[in-house]
């Protein structure tokens, strides 16, 4: 069995660590993030994510020397994404030191280029994240650009399309849960599960360690956290204690510096 992972989840705009509720509402600032990282590293994360949430040409660059000073501080896997439209995107990011790349928008735009990407740099490589929030009850729809523009794709839907394009993973966000830690959305896991068959990365709600043995219990691969993190004292190495006394399968606890 895979064992479940523990993933910071970084918001970059304009190369600063920042985080919203429900994508857009209350700023806050964060931090630095290679700080930041590196502390999450010494506790013992898995891996992070960073998304940079407003792409420009000037913020893709901040991005990817971030990125770059990070792989070269921290000996962890690297999951990057935020404007990627291009193979010479993905590119940049893997050469900066991304392990994986994340693509949203541009994988509704051209639904083609998730294969095209897998082909060219290998499905291990290649995430797709999916921002998802209802648009009435019971009804989700699957939102681009930053949650600005919503799309008639159902967020399942969507999922097992992309995993038919060879896709390696899914970053699956809940707008409506984002910054909000009330929980994951683990009905939305739950279907994904009974249906995927790569990972599942679950991001948007998490509140309390509670919430990331529910989303494992509903079949979740990963959980990638912001709040919890950012503005508790909350830790991963916390989180991992907690998880092994709750029987699940986390990895043993490590950091660069063993």
């Amino acid at each position: 069995m895979l064992k479940k992972r523990i993933i910071p989840k970084f918001l970059l705009r304009d190369g600063r660590l920042v985080k919203y509720r429900q994508f857009f509402d209350d700023e806050r600032r964060a931090g630095n993030p290679v700080s930041t990282a590196k502390v999450y590293n010494d506790y013992g994360a898995d891996e992070f994510i960073v998304l940079d949430i407003v792409p420009s040409e000037e913020s893709k660059a901040k991005v990817r020397d971030i990125v770059k000073t990070m792989s070269e501080e921290i000996f962890m896997p690297f999951t990057v994404g935020g404007g990627v439209t291009s193979l010479d995107d993905v590119n940049g990011l893997l050469r900066a030191g991304a392990d994986k790349v994340s693509v949203n928008s541009y994988a509704v735009r051209n639904p083609s280029f998730v294969a095209e990407a897998a082909r060219a740099f290998g499905d291990q490589c290649m995430a797709v994240s999916i921002d998802y929030k209802e648009v009435s009850p019971g009804v989700p729809r699957v939102f681009i650009d930053g949650g600005r523009e919503k799309t008639s794709h159902n967020p399942v839907d969507w999922a097992l399309r992309t995993q038919d394009s060879n896709c390696g993973e899914i970053l699956l966000t809940s707008i409506d849960r984002d910054g909000m830690m009330s929980g994951y959305d683990v009905d939305m896991i739950a279907q994904l599960d009974e249906q995927l068959d790569v990972p599942l990365v679950v991001s948007g709600g998490c509140g309390g360690l509670q919430h990331c043995i529910d989303a494992f219990a509903s079949g979740a691969s990963a959980v990638a956290i912001s709040s919890l993190f950012l503005f508790t004292d909350h830790s991963p190495i916390k989180l991992r204690s907690h998880l092994v006394s709750n029987g699940i399968n986390v990895r043993a606890s490590k950091t660069s510096r063993n």
